[in-house]
């Protein structure tokens, strides 16, 4: 493990957003991984900030509402059948992990693992969510992006480590 500047990756960790990153959260007993392809990378409240979205119909919101961090894994790359089926299948229906032999292991600062692949990896602790609000969103946006009114809310976590593995 290397430690890394967020910052001075964020370049090369939005290209490989873009294509799909794994958005790994636990709370209590529940677990689960979604493949991500929207993130932001900032500076809010003089804190290192990644942004994540996820749809309230989705499982991983459940866990999310519920979590105090979350994990995001940049796979460095070979795990493009992995991140389809982690963006198509619901842990509701499937256990990811054992369909696509996902192994986690422990973050050194979060509760929520991170995926066990070679990339770079971000440990994020929740310092604001907000659900959208459609009234405020452009309306191109609404109509291309949200066809089912099935709005995302917004996650802000402090990067507590960022890393290269």
């Amino acid at each position: 493990m290397q430690d890394v500047d967020y910052m001075s990756v964020a370049e090369e960790a939005m290209k490989q957003i873009r294509k799909g990153a794994f958005l790994t959260v636990k709370a209590g007993d529940a677990l689960n991984t979604m493949t991500i392809g929207w993130a932001m990378f900032g500076v809010i409240w003089q804190k290192p900030i990644l942004m994540v979205a996820v749809r309230d119909s989705r499982h991983t919101f459940g866990i999310i509402e519920k979590a105090q961090d979350f994990t995001v894994t940049v796979p460095k790359d070979g795990m493009a059948k992995e991140l389809a089926y982690c963006g198509t299948k619901s842990g509701r229906d499937v256990d990811k992990f054992k369909e696509c032999r996902l192994e986690t292991t422990s973050s050194s600062k979060a509760t929520s693992p991170i995926i066990k692949t070679p990339g770079i990896h971000y440990e994020c602790r929740i310092v604001f969510k907000s659900a959208m609000d459609p009234a405020f969103l452009d309306s191109h946006y609404d109509k291309s992006l949200y066809p089912k009114k099935d709005y995302h809310t917004l996650y802000f976590g402090e990067i507590l480590a960022s890393y290269e593995t």
